[in-house]
């Protein structure tokens, strides 16, 4: 029962058991309710997928939906150039790599709660660090501008997690060998071609996995978008995180927040499965 073979799934079994009890457990309930109608949260009446077909026809889902995709499109947009070109930047060696390495990684370290209030106090008017930026430049720093709201999200974003981008695309260059850089020398190969035809291939699977990261964080997110504009102005910035917390906890429809969340879930188990297929790709049948 305890040999040397099964040694691997004994290290593992407690990870499964938290997993489960995160998880799964979690999971189970929020199905359930979202196949019932609950009554003072104590009787529950089967109504099989009448909460399903109310989600995905109301607008306001659509909407959310559609804010959210695009703020995570944006965010990708921003965050992988500009992470693969200051990876490209970055010296390869030495204390000023380490030194550059620290302080990328001490944004990724800020609770997403803490980013928002951080930049909640940015964007204030009159005292903000933001707000006199731009009204020194005679720009009006408006957040009741749906534009600059966008704009502010998308830069705490970026600020927030770009880091993470650039250390993983730092990663992969090092990992390429320098063989190739002196194949390349000898042929006279340009800074372009280099990035081209040796670089980019090689960071193929590092990238996808910095998109998928930053995919379904950027289309999850909630915490620091709440705090800087409450949804606002008017539904601007409500996404649909923001949309599922407010159908399930403040108005407390269970069954609808239920089924929301089920829908929520498939949508970033589909997209998940989808960029897992193109890292690990299936073997070919010999």
């Amino acid at each position: 029962m305890f040999s040397r073979d099964s040694a691997p799934f004994w290290l593992l079994l407690p990870a499964l058991v938290v997993m489960v009890v995160c998880g799964v457990v979690p999971t189970a309930f929020v199905a359930f309710y979202s196949v019932h109608d609950t009554f003072s949260g104590n009787d529950f009446v089967w109504v099989g997928a009448d909460w399903y077909v109310s989600v995905l026809s109301a607008p306001e889902f659509w909407w959310a939906f559609g804010r959210s995709v695009g703020f995570a499109a944006l965010a990708l947009l921003i965050q992988i150039p500009l992470g693969i070109y200051v990876a490209l930047r970055l010296p390869p060696a030495g204390w000023r790599a380490s030194v550059y390495i620290v302080l990328l990684a001490i944004p990724l370290l800020a609770p997403a709660i803490v980013v928002g209030y951080l930049w909640k106090v940015l964007t204030l008017p009159n005292v903000g660090l933001l707000y006199g930026l731009f009204g020194a430049a005679g720009i009006n720093y408006d957040m009741n501008n749906p534009v600059t709201v966008w704009l502010t999200l998308l830069l705490m974003d970026a600020w927030h997690w770009t880091g993470l981008v650039i250390l993983l695309c730092y990663a992969g260059l090092r990992a390429i060998p320098q063989a190739f850089y002196q194949a390349a020398r000898v042929d006279g190969a340009s800074r372009w071609a280099i990035f081209r035809y040796i670089e980019l291939p090689k960071l193929r699977l590092v990238l996808l996995i910095a998109v998928l990261l930053r995919l379904m964080d950027s289309f999850m997110i909630y915490p620091e978008a709440y705090v800087v504009t409450r949804g606002g102005p008017g539904v601007a910035t409500t996404f649909l995180s923001h949309e599922l917390i407010q159908t399930a906890t403040i108005e407390f429809d269970l069954g609808q927040g239920g089924a929301m969340s089920i829908i929520y879930l498939a949508i970033v188990m589909a997209v998940s499965a989808l960029f897992f297929s193109l890292i690990v790709p299936r073997r070919r049948l010999a």
